[in-house]
């Protein structure tokens, strides 16, 4: 069994509170886009073990903390799964505030169930996911939701970009999430990001922020600059997306835009 799972942006982002448990309480704004990994399970034929074999972009870390892996181990603690070969292509970077690893995890659900036929519910895989990481809840759905609390407490809603010719762009810089929120000072949203999403898109400049940004283009002004670019090339609106450090581009009509040193995915269609 094959899926291909794909990356989020984040339409706004606002840190509003420290939480007693070490977390932040947000709002945002999740829309998924077209930019895959491929993700694939094989029964081996060897009793309850696994293999990760990782191509495509690099992952960083140690591969026992891969969230596939930690996805397998969360199901495995109750059902029996039997031994099986997985292969992850990496295409969505990583350390970009796109949700790749969360949604390499999410789709590992789904996947599961459905090839072992675990008989999961949709609310149930979003508990487990929700045990895996923040955002993983929405992949489950990945369909455009308001996301609060750490990202866990969703609200799906009505939003179409497919119209608009999608830039996205990733310097040769990675910026860890614990990274992002220590250099973040918690703040209530002088306008709620629901009523800002509901004006035409190209309202969005200036009222639709992403609260990572002030602290991330000072210490990275390369990430600042990329935004700068995407307006000065007719951008209708432009953000870092999560914590960073991949920034994207709405525009009305296709763009030959063009980054030195950079990764850049375009899409007409998100």
């Amino acid at each position: 069994m094959i899926c291909f799972p794909n990356a989020k942006i984040n339409l706004g982002l606002n840190i509003i509170s420290r939480r007693g448990d070490g977390y932040h309480n947000l709002e945002t704004l999740f829309y998924p886009i077209g930019l895959r990994d491929g993700l694939e399970i094989v029964p081996s034929g060897r009793e309850e073990d696994f293999r990760l074999f990782q191509t495509g972009a690099t992952i960083q870390g140690d591969m026992d903390d891969n969230l596939v892996i930690k996805a397998l181990k969360l199901i495995s603690e109750e059902k029996k799964i039997p031994g099986i070969d997985i292969h992850l292509f990496k295409k969505i970077p990583f350390g970009a505030g796109l949700g790749g690893g969360s949604s390499d995890a999410a789709f590992m659900l789904k996947l599961l169930n459905d090839t072992f036929s675990l008989g999961y519910t949709v609310p149930e895989l979003e508990q487990k996911a929700a045990e895996i990481g923040a955002d993983c809840p929405f992949f489950i759905k990945n369909k455009p939701a308001f996301a609060k609390g750490t990202g866990n407490l969703l609200e799906e809603v009505e939003l179409d970009l497919s119209s608009y010719f999608f830039v996205l762009v990733k310097p040769d810089i990675t910026v860890s999430t614990k990274e992002a929120y220590s250099l973040i000072s918690p703040m209530p949203p002088e306008i709620p990001l629901g009523e800002i999403i509901q004006k035409p898109v190209s309202e969005w400049k200036g009222l639709l922020k992403n609260d990572f940004e002030p602290p991330i283009f000072k210490k990275y002004p390369e990430i600042c600059r990329i935004k700068e670019q995407l307006y000065a090339k007719g951008a209708v609106y432009a953000s870092m997306s999560g914590s960073g450090s991949s920034v994207y581009g709405f525009f009305e009509k296709e763009t030959d835009i063009r980054f030195d040193n950079c990764w850049v995915w375009k899409n007409k269609e998100l």
